[in-house]
């Protein structure tokens, strides 16, 4: 599939703002650009899943369904994307298989076009009804490689995990970067396999944490990579993607010129300049996760993980230890049999490495979730693990071998009817079943601002308020 125009999917509405401003932009910030988005010709846009769906209810009191659904009428000419992880759907727990068919199903009939989906572990076993649902449902899946770098994560793992997914059902190949790990000239190395081995699209996502994301995209635009993730210049580079306009003027009349139309680009950015603006005014945009952190190579820290230990640390008053907890992260992966770290393994293994930096001695305590992942919660890990560290954890417990959902019974049935006297749909349903607590506010909220809206409605004065 060489010689032909890249492809284009634009991350400005999901992955850009999550990146750079803890997913705070609203869909009003995202309707009134919608128009020139739509007539721009982007592969996809990403706007959905990932943490959005949790920030909507939780810190922007809105419904992300209805979130979907306006999107999906503003661009009707465009396929919408959403990221999706597996068994966890977008929570951090493994649900049961008819949560994950109902949940790909709604989203596909509100408006998602391209359901990009992965597991954290790259356990195959994990994405099986995903995918299964997704092309039942009539989606375009794209099954993701969570992309890291090990003693047993080299070129002929990801590629023999791309012919598998490929033979599950995958429409296209997505290289999951979350952590800008793969360098520009690996990067060319491994597309070109791929696309000797694979005869799906192959999809290219990285961030340019560590400053390498355009060398990355460009060298494997050279290999013949059919779509890359670019955001758009105001909310692009640093923990985000690179920048679109950058390479679409790079490739201008090359044998891969995207075709798209730079002015166009420009009048879409206007709009989202000063949306950037305001979110920095706000506080959610720190100026920090532009700068280039070259720790990421040499620690394999995500930028929302190195964050986290950061504030971590601060809370202990043992921001000193910074480095100390660094160079942990790695000892304790190992232990761990190297899992990839993406969410949730890069807060687990996170926040154990705190644990033993602070405590003085390794594994002295234990978190619940590094108990799971030991234990086969989570699915099956990449490599050994250590037994030692694994026997402390959790002694003579046995190891979960199967499929995890497999242990898991149907549930759906249940949210429905903890949830009956607070939804008013299935969509509802839902989102109760990822967030319980989060969706629960979210409706006392969405009741109270409905009957506040009603002329006739009387609001009763209690105690509590006068206090």
């Amino acid at each position: 599939m060489e010689n032909k125009k890249l492809y284009i999917t634009d991350t400005i509405l999901r992955d850009a703002h999550q990146s750079q401003a803890a997913t705070r932009m609203k869909t009003e910030d995202m309707l009134p650009a919608c128009e020139a988005l739509d007539k721009v010709g982007f592969w996809s846009l990403e706007c959905w899943g990932g943490a959005t769906f949790d920030s909507c209810m939780r810190f922007l009191n809105e419904d992300p369904w209805e979130r979907l659904r306006a999107l999906k009428k503003a661009m009707p000419n465009t396929k919408l994307q959403m990221l999706f992880r597996g068994q966890n759907i977008l929570g951090y727990k493994h649900y049961a298989d008819d949560v994950v068919e109902a949940f790909c199903q709604k989203s596909i009939e509100n408006g998602i076009d391209v359901v990009r989906v992965f597991d954290a572990l790259n356990d195959t076993r994990n994405l099986e009804k995903a995918i299964k649902s997704i092309k039942t449902y009539g989606g375009h899946c794209e099954a993701a490689l969570s992309y890291t770098t090990s003693p047993v994560h080299n070129e002929e793992y990801f590629v023999t995990l791309a012919m598998k997914l490929e033979e599950m059902g995958a429409d296209s190949i997505c290289i999951k970067d979350m952590a800008n790990l793969l360098l520009p000239m690996d990067a060319y190395s491994l597309v070109k396999k791929l696309k000797e081995r694979v005869s799906v699209p192959i999809h290219l996502h990285t961030h340019n944490t560590s400053g390498t994301g355009d060398m990355t995209n460009l060298m494997a635009v050279q290999a013949g990579v059919d779509i890359v993730d670019c955001a758009l210049s105001p909310l692009s580079n640093g923990t985000s993607q690179p920048t679109t306009e950058s390479l679409v003027a790079t490739l201008k009349g090359t044998e891969r010129d995207t075709g798209l139309d730079l002015k166009l680009l420009s009048d879409a950015a206007v709009h989202f300049r000063g949306i950037a603006a305001k979110l920095k005014e706000q506080g959610s945009l720190d100026p920090k996760v532009l700068n280039v952190d070259t720790n990421t190579l040499l620690y394999q820290v995500p930028g929302g993980m190195l964050s986290n230990l950061i504030s971590q640390l601060k809370q202990a008053n043992a921001s000193d230890k910074y480095y100390e907890v660094l160079e942990e992260i790695p000892r304790v992966r190992k232990d761990f049999g190297y899992p990839p770290l993406v969410t949730p393994t890069s807060q687990i293994v996170g926040t154990q490495a705190v644990l033993n930096v602070l405590q003085g001695e390794r594994y002295k305590m234990i978190t619940k979730e590094s108990k799971g992942l030991l234990r086969g919660e989570y699915g099956a890990l990449p490599a050994p693990v250590n037994e030692d560290v694994r026997k402390k954890a959790i002694g003579d417990a046995e190891v979960i071998t199967v499929r995890p959902a497999d242990l898991l019974e149907p549930e759906l049935e249940k949210y429905r009817e903890e949830a009956k006297d607070i939804v008013k749909c299935e969509e509802d349903v839902l989102s109760y079943a990822l967030f319980p607590q989060v969706y629960t506010k979210f409706a006392e909220n969405r009741e109270k601002a409905k009957n506040e809206a009603d002329p006739n409605y009387v609001r009763i004065i209690t105690v509590e308020d006068l206090t």
